[in-house]
């Protein structure tokens, strides 16, 4: 499998102190993402179905597994981040740096129990498709700037807590992404048909939208 997470040249990362060339630092990850990407190859097979995501979130399974591409950046992910029980702490970075602020490059990390609803609830949809992520974390000013081109941006933005995502798949409707992600009884899911995605988040549970 290719390396979990394909850039286009160097990307400089803002962490709120100042901006610091992360190259070195994923080149040094490079044999860990590699023996993950080895293990994906191999292992994903064995990996069980779900009769429920409520059991997922509580621990089924041996491993979880995240994929997903950014129409934004070209960037692509197929990640397995949790096996028997443990999450992978490289495998989790990757997954954070994936879904920054693609807009000014600014990481947090993602809450993983959003991760862990993005998972369950792609296990649930039985399908190969990666998801394609239109929002991961925002930070205060892009969801500022968001805010003033749309009235349907919150002002206090899960996303700028990395507790949420906004997801689209070619192969499923939005009322079934929904579906599978109210499924898992743990957080937030929005329908926006019309712009034809679903934001899941780990926040009250609750669902809005059409």
């Amino acid at each position: 499998m290719a390396e979990a997470v394909q850039r286009h040249g160097k990307t400089q990362v803002s962490d709120g102190t100042g901006a610091k060339d992360m190259t070195e630092q994923r080149d040094a990850g490079l044999t860990r993402r590699a023996l993950l990407g080895a293990f994906a190859a191999t292992a994903v097979t064995a990996a069980p179905t779900f009769s429920n995501a409520a059991g997922f979130l509580r621990g089924s399974g041996d491993i979880r597994r995240v994929k997903m591409y950014n129409g934004r950046t070209g960037e692509r992910l197929d990640m397995i981040y949790w096996i028997e029980g443990d999450y992978i702490g490289d495998a989790v970075k990757e997954i954070n740096f994936f879904m920054r602020d693609w807009r000014n490059n600014k990481i947090i990390n993602i809450d993983l129990r959003t991760i862990d609803i993005m998972a369950a609830a792609h296990n649930l949809l039985d399908v190969n498709e990666p998801y394609m992520l239109l929002s991961g974390y925002r930070s205060p000013e892009t969801n500022a700037m968001l805010r003033r081109r749309s009235s349907g941006v919150a002002k206090n933005s899960l996303h700028m807590r990395g507790e949420a995502a906004d997801l689209r798949l070619a192969s499923r409707s939005v009322n079934q992404m929904a579906r599978a992600a109210s499924a898992c009884r743990a957080g937030g899911v929005g329908r926006y048909s019309r712009s034809n995605f679903v934001h899941m988040d780990c926040g009250p549970v609750r669902s809005w939208g059409s």
